[in-house]
Order: structure tokens, then C-alpha cells, then sequence
């Protein structure tokens, strides 16, 4: 998984992470049986006008979907591999989400401060004592609140990595690609450097100052586990992916393998003039490590805007925000615990969304405040240091948007 902040010193040491040992969700789902095109005509014609203007920014592949209560709607372009346009991408193609699995951990450590089981002004050392500390670093002054709102001032585990450079390289990603390291060894990464600030000493859930960090929802998972005493794996199985019926999202573990169908995940690295085959790569954790599909994205997102998946006081505190003004470019975007909030052209009431970018990979999704409708897609394409690829990012946003607000 690769963080969402332009620049590519946090994305590049992606490639040296992965998460814990497999458990029993995280084994393969059944085949997917592969479907066609769903929606009225006028609807997929729509759909597919803004799945074509990604491909045309140079993306080799997209798969979209837009779903409500009287079904989905669904678009692809371009092809799953490189041997031509005879292949196109599947329906229903598996995907890594990358960071927005951040929602789905967010979830679960808010089902569990409402039953009871932990407060959001709990800090970090009442539940990982001594887990914190070292070069200023302190967790007797970042809460549960913090971790998942962003607000922590810990460094992105991603971004201190001393391999990055070589990441950066055809060569580094074929020599990290099916290593793993475990949640413990990257918070040891992220805190060999100073925070970026230490939260309000009185009251350190309501900071304000924000900075995206992949470190703080591994610390979330490592909570989870102390709580509950299961794997991260196993309670996002129990709670979200069996509840919700999503038979095509699994945690992968350690293994950098992605199910069939699939299409191939191509990333341009820096300063090289064709683009690599990433589709086997290693991944995060509960920051960043789920698999799915854009239907199965799509039910949980409309699950947990509809509240069905946390109790009202949760919820609310879910949607308390704080600017994130330097994560997307995008104007007027907060960020709450685990999910963001924009505003958006033709909608009173904005969009909620999160979005999740790995190698070869950018997840963008948004669903409408009341759960109503929600929008997902999945483009097999990454450019690092390209300013195509903010063009592919901004009409990737466009279809989510145009699509949430009914066109």
C-alpha cells in the first residue's frame, strides 16, 4: 500500500512491507463467477464516457461501479494484460484497495469502543505499553482518537524507510517483492525518527494538526489484537467481511499473489521509459492489505453511511473532521476516523470517500452521506513522478463524483 500524499519518498518503500501470518479468512475465496455489463443503457453509457477518459489520460486498464438500493451500474476500458485489446479487464477483477482498508480497521476499532471495550481517549500506552517510545516519541500523549484521525504526529513508517531509493527502480521492486516484515518491525522503522509534534498534552484527542500516516492504523491493528485477543485478520472476517456477505474480500497475509480474475498492475517508476509488471507485490497490514472487488466496496461503503455497521455515538464520531489540506488535490477535503469528507459540485451535502493507491494500483471511491449510493473503480495503472498521473487522479475523482451525484 502506498500512501495517499503526493511525492514519491512515501510511496517507494512499499515494497519492503507485509502483514502478519495468514490466519483462516485469509485463504483464497471460491472462483468469481465473471459477469457482464449492469445498469440501464443511459446509465452505462455515462459510466463508461468517464471510464474512457481515465484510459485516455494513458491508463491501461479501469473497472467501475456504481451501486444503490435498485442495483449497480457497471463500466470498464482498456485491456487486462498487455497482449491487447482481445483481453479486456475482467469483470469483477480482484484489486489491492491499498489505504482503503484504513476505513474497514477504522470500523472495527469503533465497534469496539462501543461495546465498551476501549475509549477513543484511551492513549496508545494503555494498550501497547512502552510500544511508543524513543527519539521524542511518546504514547502517553497520542490517543485512539489521533491514530485514526491522522493527528498523531507519527512518522509514516513508509516514508522513513532507508530502502526507499532503491525502491524506486525496476530492479529494487523484483528484489522486495515477496518479502514480508511484521507490524512490530514497522513501528520500530517509524519511530527511529522525531515525531512531527506530540498531540495537546490536556487533551490530545482534539488535535488538530494533521499528517497522514500508515503507522498509526498498525498501531489501530496492534490495539485490536490487544483488545480482543484475535488477529486483526480474524476480526475483520468476523465483523465486516461475513456480516456483510463480501465473499470477495480477504486479507492476503504474506502472500503477494492476487486472485483471478484480475488484470495486470503496471507502474511506471521514475525516469524509466516503460512500465513494470507489480502485480505480485508485497503489502501492509490493517493500513493497507485488503483485497477486493469493486461490488464488495461498494456494499460496505453503503453498510456503514446507512449505519448499519456502528452504533449512532460511534458514527457521529466518525464524521468529526479535521482539515487535511495537503493529502489530495482536491479542495476543502477533512479527514474523520478512517474516512474523509469533500465538498462537491451539484451536492448540498458532499461526499465521503477514502481512496488507496499500491503499486500499479489507485482505488477511488465515494459514497453519498445517507448510504444511498456509492461509487467505486479501480484503475491498473501508477505513475511515479509523472504529471500524468495527477491527470489519470483528477479524472479517477470525476467519475466518483459525477457518479454520486446522479449525473
Amino acid at each position: 500500500m502506498i500512501s495517499r500524499r503526493r511525492g514519491l519518498a512515501t510511496a517507494a518503500a512499499t515494497l519492503l512491507t507485509a502483514g502478519a501470518a495468514p490466519t483462516a479468512a485469509t485463504a483464497a475465496p471460491p472462483p468469481l463467477r465473471t459477469t457482464g455489463p449492469h445498469g440501464d443503457s443511459r446509465s452505462r453509457a455515462r459510466l463508461q464516457r468517464d471510464a474512457d477518459a481515465i484510459l485516455a489520460t494513458g491508463a491501461t486498464g479501469v473497472l467501475a461501479e456504481v451501486q444503490t438500493a435498485d442495483g449497480r451500474t457497471t463500466a470498464r476500458a482498456g485491456r487486462a494484460d498487455g497482449s491487447g485489446p482481445r483481453h479486456p479487464v475482467p469483470w469483477d477483477a480482484y484489486y489491492r484497495i491499498g489505504s482503503d482498508t484504513k476505513t474497514f480497521t477504522a470500523v472495527l476499532v469503533l465497534q469496539l469502543v462501543g461495546e465498551g471495550r476501549l475509549a477513543l481517549t484511551d492513549t496508545v500506552e494503555r494498550w501497547l505499553p512502552g510500544a511508543v517510545r524513543g527519539n521524542g516519541n511518546d504514547g502517553r500523549r497520542i490517543t485512539v482518537a489521533n491514530l485514526l484521525r491522522q493527528t498523531s504526529g507519527l512518522n509514516d513508517y513508509l516514508a522513513v524507510s532507508p530502502d526507499a531509493a532503491d525502491a524506486f527502480t525496476p530492479a529494487g521492486y523484483r528484489r522486495s517483492r515477496f518479502l514480508s516484515t511484521v507490524p512490530e518491525d514497522q513501528l520500530k522503522a517509524a519511530l527511529t525518527q522525531p515525531p512531527l509534534w506530540l498531540p495537546n498534552a490536556g487533551h490530545p484527542e482534539r488535535e488538530s494538526r494533521w499528517g497522514y500516516s500508515n503507522t498509526n492504523y498498525v498501531l489501530a491493528g496492534l490495539i485490536v489484537e490487544r483488545v480482543t485477543g484475535h488477529s486483526w485478520e480474524q476480526e475483520i472476517h468476523d465483523r465486516l467481511i461475513e456480516p456483510l456477505g463480501l465473499r470477495h474480500t480477504l486479507t492476503p497475509g504474506t502472500s503477494p499473489y492476487v486472485p483471478a480474475p484480475t488484470a495486470t498492475a503496471y507502474t511506471w517508476f521514475p525516469d524509466v521509459e516503460r512500465p513494470t509488471d507489480t502485480t505480485l507485490a508485497s503489502v501492509g497490514w490493517a493500513d493497507g492489505s485488503l483485497i477486493s472487488t469493486t461490488h464488495d466496496h461498494g456494499v460496505f461503503l453503503r453498510a456503514l453511511m446507512s449505519g448499519r455497521l456502528l452504533r449512532p455515538a460511534q458514527f457521529a464520531a466518525m464524521k468529526e473532521t479535521v482539515a487535511a489540506d495537503d493529502w489530495i488535490a482536491a479542495p476543502g477535503v477533512r479527514y474523520g476516523l478512517g474516512i474523509a469528507w469533500r465538498p462537491v459540485a451539484g451536492s448540498r451535502d458532499g461526499i465521503w470517500f477514502h481512496g488507496g493507491t499500491h503499486l500499479g494500483i489507485v482505488s477511488e471511491s465515494g459514497v453519498t452521506p445517507d448510504g444511498a449510493r456509492a461509487a467505486t473503480s479501480a484503475t491498473f495503472t501508477l505513475r511515479m513522478g509523472d504529471p500524468a498521473q495527477d491527470t489519470q487522479d483528477a479524472a479517477g475523482r470525476w467519475l466518483i463524483e459525477r457518479a454520486l451525484t446522479g449525473w
